[in-house]
């Protein structure tokens, strides 16, 4: 089944949320502290807002769970999941690396993911069956290091990476390994979305697909093996 009005509204939606954010946090933020001891900014509120509006516009019988405090049930089958920003603390801060994720769950079974950046200006998306793009370009995710760098580099004290800036959301194709140690259902369902899509492979601690279990992995397709045996899994 094609997803492909669902995926034009996540896209539209997310653009809208990304610039309203950029015009909240020009005004200046005053961020407070959830019960959870994250932060949380007008931005995150008021986008959470905006996103269920233009959801409730297009699908009224969907139901919508957001970070922020929406739970609203539905007679679809269907559940749209939010998380306005993504990554307040370097919304905050003014760091690039947050962004506006969304997903759509149908049975169950997350089918349409959105992730969106906007002080980078990157967009990554996908649906079911139709592949993972970026800013319109399909993408896939890149081969694993070579064995006899893994082996060489696995006598080293450290290992860092430079280039692009480290975001927390795996849907940048940054690395060939993704750890979230914790992450609600919101930050996963987006994203699993769009890395299965691209090729890769994720998984919860107890090795199966669900998004719900607090923690979560992604790797290349090759290095699943070796990423299962290092966490117990094989």
């Amino acid at each position: 089944m094609a997803y492909d009005r669902e995926l034009a509204l996540a896209r539209e939606a997310a653009m809208a949320a990304g610039g309203n954010a950029l015009r909240i946090r020009a005004a200046g933020l005053s961020p407070k502290i959830k019960p959870d001891g994250s932060p949380v900014t007008a931005a995150d509120l008021d986008n959470e807002r905006l996103l269920r509006g233009l959801i409730e516009e297009a699908f009224p019988h969907d139901g919508i769970l957001g970070e922020e405090g929406t739970r609203k049930p539905g007679d679809s089958g269907r559940r749209w999941i939010l998380d306005p920003i993504d990554g307040t603390r370097d919304f905050v801060r003014g760091d690039p690396a947050w962004c506006v994720l969304i997903a759509l769950e149908d049975g169950g079974e997350p089918v349409v993911g959105v992730a969106h950046f906007p002080m980078l200006d990157e967009t990554y998306w996908a649906s079911r069956g139709q592949g993972a793009y970026r800013n319109g370009e399909p993408f896939t995710l890149s081969d694993p290091l070579p064995k006899e760098t893994v082996d060489f580099l696995s006598h080293l004290w450290i290992v860092r990476g430079f280039g692009q800036p480290p975001v927390q959301s795996p849907a940048r194709e940054d690395g060939d390994v993704w750890f979230e140690r914790r992450g609600e259902l919101w930050d996963l369902a987006p994203v699993q979305v769009i890395i299965e899509e691209a090729g890769g492979r994720y998984f919860a601690p107890d090795g199966s697909r669900r998004n719900n279990a607090g923690r979560a992995f992604a790797c290349t397709p090759a290095l699943e093996p070796r990423v299962k045996a290092f966490l117990g899994l094989a």
